[in-house]
């Protein structure tokens, strides 16, 4: 299978985050896997729409380069950290600047309404799988402020067409050795399916 890594986090050594992305790399290759990586705080680029979408910056080498592995890929991966109940805001400006017409989506020509209403998936029958470490458990975060992986996994992701899986690790900062060691398996168990 052709996996495409994204680490999410800007710090890319000594989290949690990276370790795992580093694990399943690893085991996704020994599998007999083929896997581009990249990771988001090497990227050059401007996270910022300075116009919003009134005028198209001219995307950056690095961020082509993203494009070409996510249409590569049969499979998508991505860890990041859970900050304030988001993704970290590089990440996010990555995806503004990235996710456009012609590259994750197109809209069909019609009238008002319409025309926001239908559009074409250009990343459709690809899979991915976002996992995201945090401080708090998955379900009191959601409990307490909503949906935290609604934006990645539907509004970004699935618009574009992938059919996404969500994989919640929480008590990231304080992991005990044993719950951290069921993680591994569980991860290494995913890298080697392509899952």
């Amino acid at each position: 299978m052709r996996i495409f890594i994204l680490l999410g986090n800007p710090d890319k050594e000594g989290t949690l985050t990276a370790e795992f992305a580093d694990l399943y790399e690893k085991e996704a290759r020994a599998a007999g896997h083929e896997v581009r990586r990249m990771n988001i705080g090497d990227l050059q680029f401007d996270p910022l729409l300075h116009k919003g979408y009134k005028v198209i910056q001219e995307l950056e080498p690095d961020l082509k380069t993203v494009q070409e592995n996510m249409t590569w890929a049969e499979h998508f991966v991505l860890f990041y950290p859970l900050w304030w109940s988001g993704m970290p805001a590089l990440l996010k400006g990555m995806w503004d600047r990235m996710c456009l017409p012609g590259f994750a989506f197109r809209f069909y020509k019609g009238p008002g309404m319409m025309r926001h209403m239908s559009w074409e998936k250009m990343l459709k029958g690809r899979t991915a799988r976002v996992i995201v470490t945090s401080k708090s458990p998955g379900w009191l975060i959601r409990l307490l402020f909503g949906d935290y992986s609604n934006e990645i996994c539907r509004a970004i992701l699935g618009f574009s067409g992938y059919k996404v899986a969500l994989t919640e690790i929480g008590h990231a900062e304080d992991l005990k050795p044993a719950k951290k060691a069921s993680w591994i398996r569980r991860i290494t168990a995913l890298a080697r399916k392509g899952k």
